[in-house]
């Protein structure tokens, strides 16, 4: 992976398409404090903010299950209605109270409007818990659309979401750069057709994100608009 002014300099971008949970919230405490309170309404132990962090990513369903699997749950398919209710519940009542925007992400997309940029929030996050938090950290004005995980028949890695949300945008995927934190924003925007970039502090799965293939890798959304050349409009 090379630096950002040479692979993306070519490119001319219409609109971008912008994950939530480790791009621009750092989202770990709010995961950690809904779903340790549902695990003592189902009167199971504890599971550690560090062993959640490589779970996120593939939507609450799957967080859910991998949460149950990792306390020893014996019959998951049973308990997990339950354990959704239950974790729905939490989250909801805490959603951003224990989460904080990354540094540059505001700056950095405020930057990319104002060179003439559409933007759309793609998240596998349930729809019903990305609107509000992005209201609560004044991130919600800065886009003109924003899909959920239930949005559409599938999520990311697959690629419908980031077809869809092009569709939405008026944007053609060539022409539409994905920003996300990992394999699953890269995978997808591989088979959309979409230019790609990771930042370097998010969630992959407890995977190191430089590893994924992807057309950078940046410490900051700030860096997205260092070259004057980066983006034509």
């Amino acid at each position: 992976m090379v630096s950002i002014s040479i692979p993306l300099s070519h490119f001319d971008f219409d609109a971008a398409i912008v994950d939530l949970d480790g791009t621009m919230v750092d989202t770990l405490g709010d995961f950690s404090a809904a779903l340790n309170g549902m695990l003592a309404d189902l009167q199971l132990p504890a599971i550690a903010a560090a062993s959640i962090e490589t779970m996120v990513g593939k939507g609450s369903e799957h967080l859910i299950r991998s949460v149950l699997a990792h306390v020893n749950v014996a019959d998951i398919e049973a308990l997990y209605p339950q354990a959704w209710e239950r974790y729905q519940h939490h989250y909801l009542a805490i959603n951003g109270q224990y989460a904080q925007v990354y540094d540059g992400v505001r700056e950095g997309l405020q930057a990319l409007r104002a060179q003439g940029l559409r933007l759309a929030c793609l998240t596998n996050k349930p729809l019903s818990f990305a609107q509000p938090l992005l209201a609560a950290k004044g991130l919600d004005g800065l886009f003109e659309q924003v899909f959920g995980g239930d949005s559409f028949e599938r999520k990311k890695p697959d690629p419908l979401p980031l077809l869809k949300t092009c569709e939405a945008l008026g944007s053609a995927p060539a022409h539409t750069l994905m920003i996300g934190d990992s394999s699953n924003d890269a995978r997808a925007a591989r088979a959309a057709g979409c230019p790609v970039v990771l930042v370097s502090y998010g969630y992959n799965h407890g995977e190191p994100v430089r590893d994924v293939d992807a057309d950078a890798c940046i410490d900051s959304l700030q860096e997205l608009t260092v070259v004057p050349t980066l983006l034509s409009v």
